[in-house]
């Protein structure tokens, strides 16, 4: 199911010291903030800041240094740009606090499962919400993976926490979908996730696609370090797009929205618009 239009691209602005593909690259939060403005003449309509590394592998980090990292660049960035500010973070505190300086989409890779009050949380904000689906934490996600029917139980999983999210009194027309790529999942469980992405747009709400630079790319072709994924990702996201996909979350915007515009011009017989 081809959407009528290209997707939503959201560039991925890493502000970690660790984060698999660029940590330790935008710490400064000028340097962030130039980057992240960048990302949105390239064609980014949304950018994700980042302030934990959610990689494979990495230790939770306290509220205290996780918002000494984002907050100076979503205040900074919020006033130079009209391009959406997602904050990604497990944490609700992180999340207001986010959201007063300027932030609209709180991405939480737990589905607002991490904290007691996290849907509460969720439903006090005036903002969007993404919810993805991972298996187990950063920390021990990759460890062992297995799933019967991994489309079928993460699309139950995130029905679930809509189900959750409007019992809590977070509006259905809040919520975004993500079926987690590489978060507790092998490269074959990948593939099948994208593959089946049209099960995730079945409750009607948009799905977020993040393959974006992801091991399994790796696994797939010769081993490399993330930066050289780039034909890998702009794959993955035209598969995405070809399904349904409403939002790409990218590191290369540029490339990315170029392989866009050619493919959809493809498919309708005309220029996206």
């Amino acid at each position: 199911m081809t959407n009528a239009r290209p997707p939503l691209l959201m560039g991925v602005l890493n502000v970690t010291p660790d984060s698999f593909s660029d940590g330790g690259a935008f710490l400064d939060p000028a340097h962030a903030i130039d980057h992240a403005l960048r990302l949105v003449e390239e064609g980014a309509a949304i950018i994700d800041i980042g302030g934990e590394s959610t990689r494979p592998g990495a230790d939770t980090i306290d509220e205290a240094t996780e918002l000494a990292r984002v907050l100076p660049v979503i205040r900074g960035l919020s006033a130079q740009t009209a391009a959406a500010i997602s904050i990604d973070t497990r944490k609700p505190r992180v999340a207001r606090a986010c959201v007063e300086a300027g932030a609209s989409i709180w991405n939480d890779v737990s589905a607002l499962t991490f904290a007691p009050d996290s849907l509460a949380t969720a439903a006090a904000l005036d903002c969007r919400i993404v919810l993805m689906h991972a298996a187990g934490d950063p920390k021990t996600m990759q460890d062992d993976p297995r799933y019967d029917d991994v489309v079928a139980e993460v699309a139950a999983f995130l029905s679930a926490r809509l189900a959750a999210c409007e019992r809590a009194g977070v509006a259905r027309a809040r919520l975004i979908l993500d079926p987690g790529i590489g978060f507790g999942k092998t490269p074959a469980h990948n593939l099948q996730l994208i593959g089946g992405l049209g099960a995730f747009t079945a409750p009607g709400r948009p799905v977020l696609l993040g393959a974006s630079r992801k091991r399994f790319i790796a696994a797939l072709d010769r081993k490399g370090p993330a930066s050289a994924r780039l034909g890998g990702s702009i794959a993955a996201a035209l598969a995405g797009a070809a399904r349904g996909a409403a939002i790409l979350r990218v590191h290369d915007v540029a490339a990315t929205r170029q392989a866009l515009a050619v493919h959809f011009a493809v498919e309708t017989g005309a220029p996206a618009r």
